[in-house]
């Protein structure tokens, strides 16, 4: 299959952010975690997104990510990231090329999040882990390139003021940080 020309931009763009993203310094020695913007390598590309089980802790039933905290068995943020993802979707890590990865944000929690963006191939199966997921669903990049959003709120994440766009897509509300990290992927990812 021809890798289609939005694969190609985010493999071109996410190069350039390798490297340039400190935790800056007032965030020094917080916890960490990495999260996987899974992008399935089609003529119409879309993005994994998980609606979190209803009974967890922290979340429940919000629309996120695959991810989650680093450990002490993890060697870097990536390698939280592909864990957390294999752990939650059953998508090995051997199936995921690593792009490269967006500019960290801070949680309403303070926990410092890098968000990594990775592609899996078509014939890809996700199959969910019911402790943490509720549900899988993809939505496309060409929607999210169109700026879609329902509306736009304030988010205060530990005094550091944001404005974040709400997309609803097939009765999901995607919001917060997840919003605000696809909203940085369209203008980082495919400038």
């Amino acid at each position: 299959m021809e890798v289609p020309r939005v694969i190609e931009r985010l493999r071109n763009n996410l190069s350039e952010q390798k490297k340039v993203d400190p935790v800056p310094d007032r965030f020094q020695g917080a916890a960490e975690a990495g999260v996987m913007i899974l992008v399935r390598a089609t003529t119409a590309p879309c993005i994994a997104l998980t609606v979190r089980s209803s009974h967890l802790s922290s979340h429940a039933g919000e629309v996120a990510l695959p991810g989650g905290k680093r450990d002490s068995t993890d060697r870097s943020l990536a390698a939280a990231a592909l864990r957390e993802t294999e752990e939650e979707l059953g998508v090995p890590v051997i199936e995921i090329e690593l792009l490269g990865q967006l500019p960290g944000l801070v949680s309403k929690h303070g926990l410092w999040v890098t968000p990594f963006v990775g592609i899996v191939q078509d014939q890809t199966i996700f199959q969910p882990n019911a402790g943490e997921v509720q549900t899988v669903f993809e939505v496309p990049l060409d929607w999210l390139k169109t700026d879609p959003r329902s509306s736009t709120e304030r988010l205060d994440r530990q005094g550091i003021v944001q404005w974040a766009p709400v997309y609803e897509y097939q009765g999901h509300r995607i919001w917060g940080l997840t919003a605000l990290i696809l909203e940085n992927l369209i203008a980082v990812g495919l400038a």
